[in-house]
């Protein structure tokens, strides 16, 4: 059997004895019917894991005692920032804990003309959270040590305009170029993903007064989330970690 990761939100120490927080100590607790004596795998987020055994199962509480700190870089030497208009459903989920799992340091969820879906204020509060969880169980199954940042939701023209280091990657199915005839070295992409829908015709004339390079993936029409995940596949292939 695996040995479950778990993610803790506080600073971790060696050789301490800490109590998991509530979710954790839920999931390993109730979920997991875990018991003393039990192995599991702590990190922080600050790069590194612990081994750690479980000393105490309660009804509401897991208190576990932790081994020495070592170092485990999982990280890709390409530092890439998603900017993802939100889809509908399920999409969104699915894409937040895909490319975490492919890699991504920076999630920040956007809004567009043709963006189909509707948050503001206490929903769209309760969804950043939901994210943040997702990522966070991403980052536990996928064995990274160091969480990615889901940033708060925000309109498309203010994304584009910050200032960043790098490329800026806007995908567009009339492009020129492809992601294999960008320049070598690459340590750092911004990606952006429009709706369903696409991008309209001003916003993609905005990107590009903003930076962004238009690129092709290939003949055929993606939905958002395959687009997404196919992207970020190939920028780790040509910049990062993976292959």
């Amino acid at each position: 059997m695996r040995i479950p990761r778990i993610y803790h939100p506080q600073p971790l120490t060696g050789h301490a004895e800490i109590a998991l927080s509530e979710d954790a100590a839920n999931h390993v607790g109730r979920v997991l019917r875990m018991s003393a004596g039990q192995a599991l795998e702590l990190f922080d987020g600050s790069n590194q894991a612990f081994d750690a055994e479980i000393v105490r199962v309660d009804k509401k509480s897991v208190q576990v005692r932790l081994g020495a700190a070592r170092e485990d870089d999982r990280e890709s030497p390409l530092n890439l920032h998603l900017g993802q208009v939100i889809s509908r459903g399920e999409k969104m989920e699915f894409t937040i804990q895909k490319s975490i799992e492919l890699g991504v340091n920076v999630i920040t969820p956007l809004f567009s003309e043709r963006c189909g879906v509707k948050l503001d204020g206490e929903r769209l509060a309760k969804k950043i959270q939901q994210w943040q969880k997702i990522a966070i169980a991403a980052c536990e199954q996928c064995g990274r040590n160091r969480l990615p940042e889901i940033r708060e939701a925000m309109q498309l023209e203010a994304w584009c305009a910050e200032q960043a280091d790098g490329l800026k990657l806007n995908l567009h199915p009339r492009a020129s170029h492809s992601i294999n005839t960008l320049p070598l070295p690459v340590e750092h992409v911004r990606l952006l993903i429009g709706p369903e829908g696409g991008l309209s015709a001003d916003e993609i004339a905005m990107t590009t007064g903003h930076g962004f390079t238009d690129i092709l993936l290939g003949p055929r029409v993606l939905r958002t989330e395959t687009t997404a995940l196919t992207a970020i596949t190939a920028l780790q292939v040509r910049f990062g970690d993976l292959g």
